[in-house]
């Protein structure tokens, strides 16, 4: 079973570990790690980007995916495996991860202001570095409600608001009334623990993905459009704004 540094220390991006599995033959079944760093994608936060180093060669990743053992690492078309008990260094491409890691808090935001501010559920969301899109439970907006949206998810940010994630017992986690905030999700129903992010003040809520400390890290935030998807739907399309 892989150690997920991931989790332990999202600003982890140079670690040393041991190749547990791999098959050289069929590279796309991936390359499982003792301790890995690398986020296999979930929850709407694509897979991170990187490489392996190894023996004096150079083994890109260039996708991650979840399994039962633990991250499987897929190699770059002919690139090498290294073969199981290898000693690698891991390496994450810290732009990548970062921006993701910017972006995936900037959503929470955007998804607790827009709770408490009209009590809506998500029904639907996805990223890629530097800009996302979310869709609500919301079938009336009010007038300007596009550049009130993003004053008040910038005004969020503005207050540096500690992100903390927390992995609780199953029951704790599911007393917390805003534990699930997708519409049509459940609670994990068999995991004995739940990761919860909470950005304190703001927002709490199940989530298995890497975020920045505080939400000032994230810098602001552009509500790029407002689209009507369906009588009940809007989908509220962000990015990040330029430094």
């Amino acid at each position: 079973m892989t150690e997920r540094l991931d989790w332990t220390d999202p600003t982890l991006r140079e670690w040393d570990c041991t190749v547990l599995w791999s098959d050289p033959a069929d590279p796309e079944a991936g390359i499982v790690l003792d301790r890995s760093a690398f986020y296999p994608g979930g929850g709407g936060q694509p897979p991170d980007h990187g490489v392996l180093l190894w023996e004096g060669v150079q083994t890109r990743v260039v996708d991650a995916r979840r399994s039962d053992d633990g991250p499987r690492l897929i190699p770059a078309p002919g690139d090498p495996v290294p073969p199981a008990g290898t000693t690698v260094r891991g390496a994450i491409d810290d732009q990548r991860r970062s921006t993701l890691m910017r972006t995936h808090s900037g959503l929470h935001v955007l998804c607790g202001t827009v709770f408490r501010d009209f009590g809506a559920l998500v029904t639907g969301g996805n990223m890629q570095p530097g800009e996302a899109r979310m869709d609500f439970n919301l079938p009336e907006v009010p007038a300007g409600f596009k550049q009130s949206l993003e004053d008040a998810v910038n005004a969020e940010i503005s207050a540096d608001r500690k992100i903390v994630a927390r992995v609780l017992p199953r029951d704790e986690a599911l007393r917390i009334p805003t534990l699930i905030r997708t519409q049509d999700a459940l609670p994990p129903l068999h995991e004995p623990e739940i990761r919860v992010i909470d950005i304190v003040g703001l927002d709490v809520q199940a989530d298995g993905g890497t975020h920045v400390a505080s939400t000032a890290q994230v810098g602001r935030v552009e509500v790029v459009k407002v689209e009507s998807k369906g009588r009940q739907n809007r989908r509220v399309r962000i990015r990040l704004a330029p430094a």
